[in-house]
């Protein structure tokens, strides 16, 4: 179809003038269009998405949401028996969810544990300490001198044997006037051994010949010979002992290759029962028994001879197979070791023994003023009253409550040795003869005081004993998990998609009370804050006579 040009029914002078009122108009619409207007909200909702609401949120939810039975429960249009049976169906999960998980937070809380076991071999263990006591105390007439221990010289009369007293009162009383002076010399630098108990009397005892004083009978270490230079002395409460292996400075500990006898301790005592104590009466330290008392212990732990000693007896060879146990303990609220070091500083390494020797030490310290000879530390020594007055009560004392004054809790770490003892009888028939002459004694004496330790890794391994946590919290979140997805089908992303959903709620009810104001606010203002435009066939005309380059403006001044 034809259609004339707009140059031939405009004119060729009114055709620029109603381009340039269409382009005004148009810029107008564009810049006075507000925030309220029709158009603006249209252009808003093509721009924005739809604000979201908990309707819409929830429906989201049961869409996407992997929890089986709340969809069920929640449909649209579901009758009312369907929706109640899914609903007590996903009561009774969840309750069975919630009693089992509760059941196993409550093992987890009381922190199981479990001991696991192991044993391993080596091509080299070091051998332990062993620690020998004889059962006498002291020798009758020379009481312990280091540290120094001098009764008094009413109480040393108590030592003297009923026939030296009577020797001695004899001689005061009949002979002193005539022979004082003679005798005086005599007495002071030729007194003969019978007549030793004077010059205890008279002078300081020397020091006391004790087990290891002299060379051993015999002594052999993996087949080579040793001697009292092999040995340690410790003082414990059976007096002085001797420690053979302990760790000291400047020499290294001794090791074993193989396990057997023959490769270990081999050591024969003379016990010399003839200088044991005499025995008046029932006392607390009152001895009946003769032989050796001996402990197996670690470097790193004092000897407790009284309490963890076995007894080896005269006139037998004790065979002691041990085997060495490695034990780790944990710490609360697993279990109850400890592991920090003493704060005495008596001990560099906590046990169970440097603790009760601890606890003893300092109980005495504060309630007699000094300290016995077998503890450590650098109090003065008691006195024999002493000794019998506080020390001994006090200890006594202590033990009985020991339970609440002295908590010694076991080591995270420890050492410990078990032991199987056997024993044969010596000497045999055939080899007193041969031991009589040897050692120059009669059968008798080699049967009342003679005896061998033989001690010997059983076998070159060692057991590890370990106390593990038997419940930890991959195992609680494991167990959870499970049941969770076993009853109502969910994990851990179903548990956020909850979170994340109860977010959005919030958010929303938040958001509501926060914008609510605003629209209000802004509801009250103006659609548009310009004139009218008027119609395009008013401002167009032609009869207009002046050009366009001099009568319009700006695109502003054309729409306003």
């Amino acid at each position: 179809m034809w259609a004339p040009a707009p140059e031939a029914w405009l004119g060729y002078e009114a055709f620029p003038v109603a381009v340039g009122a269409l382009w005004a108009a148009m810029a107008l619409e564009g810049r006075c269009l507000r925030r309220g207007s029709p158009a603006m909200i249209r252009k808003g909702r093509q721009r924005h998405p739809m604000k979201p609401t908990l309707t819409r949120i929830t429906s989201t939810l049961l869409s996407r949401t992997r929890l089986h039975g709340l969809r069920q429960v929640c449909v649209p249009g579901g009758s009312v028996g369907r929706r109640a049976f899914w609903l007590l169906a996903l009561c009774t999960s969840l309750g069975l969810l919630l009693s089992w998980s509760s059941n196993r937070l409550l093992h987890w809380l009381s922190f199981p544990t479990h001991t696991r076991v192991h044993t391993e071999w080596a091509r080299e263990l070091a051998f332990p300490t062993v620690t020998i006591c004889n059962n006498n105390s002291y020798p009758p007439f020379q009481p312990p001198q280091n540290p120094p221990f001098f009764p008094p010289p009413p109480l040393a009369l108590f030592f003297f044997p009923f026939w030296c007293l009577c020797f001695f009162f004899f001689f005061f009383f009949f002979f002193f006037f005539f022979f004082f002076f003679f005798f005086f010399f005599f007495f002071f630098f030729f007194l003969s051994p019978f007549l030793f108990p004077l010059n205890f009397f008279f002078f300081p005892p020397p020091p006391p010949p004790s087990l290891l004083s002299s060379p051993p009978l015999s002594c052999k270490y993996r087949g080579e010979p040793c001697g009292a230079h092999n040995f340690s002395s410790v003082f414990t409460r059976y007096g002085k002992c001797y420690m053979f292996n302990a760790a000291e400075e400047g020499k290294t500990l001794r090791t074993t290759m193989k396990g057997g006898t023959g490769n270990g301790l081999e050591i024969m005592l003379d016990i010399q029962q003839d200088e044991y104590l005499p025995v008046w009466g029932d006392t607390e330290d009152t001895a009946f028994e003769a032989g050796v008392r001996v402990q197996i212990h670690s470097q790193a732990e004092p000897p407790f001879v009284h309490e963890l000693g076995f007894g080896v007896a005269p006139g037998f060879q004790t065979f002691v197979a041990t085997q060495e146990q490695r034990l780790t303990y944990l710490p609360p609220p697993w279990g109850e070791c400890e592991w920090r070091a003493l704060e005495s500083g008596f001990f560099q390494v906590y046990s169970i023994t440097a603790c009760r020797i601890d606890c003893e030490t300092r109980y005495i310290v504060e309630n007699c003023n000094c300290r016995m000879v077998h503890m450590p530390g650098d109090a003065s020594y008691c006195t024999p009253e002493q000794y019998k007055d506080c020390a001994e009560p006090a200890l006594a004392k202590l033990s009985a409550v020991e339970s609440s004054n002295c908590m010694c809790r076991t080591p995270c770490n420890m050492t410990r040795y078990n032991k199987e003892l056997s024993m044969v009888k010596i000497p045999s028939k055939t080899s007193a003869r041969y031991l009589q002459k040897k050692f120059n004694k009669s059968e008798k004496y080699i049967t009342d005081n003679i005896l061998v330790l033989d001690v010997f890794f059983e076998a070159l391994n060692y057991e590890t004993i370990d106390q593990k946590k038997a419940y930890e919290v991959a195992g609680l979140l494991g167990d959870i998990g499970g049941q969770m997805g076993l009853f109502i089908g969910a994990s851990i992303l179903t548990i956020l998609e909850l979170f994340d959903y109860a977010y959005e709620v919030v958010k929303d009810r938040l958001l509501d009370l926060l914008s609510r104001e605003e629209e209000e606010e802004s509801h009250g203002e103006d659609v548009s804050s310009c004139d009218p435009v008027a119609n395009h066939s008013e401002s167009i005309s032609h009869t207009v006579t002046v050009p366009l380059q001099t009568t319009l403006g700006t695109l502003e001044e054309i729409a306003c």
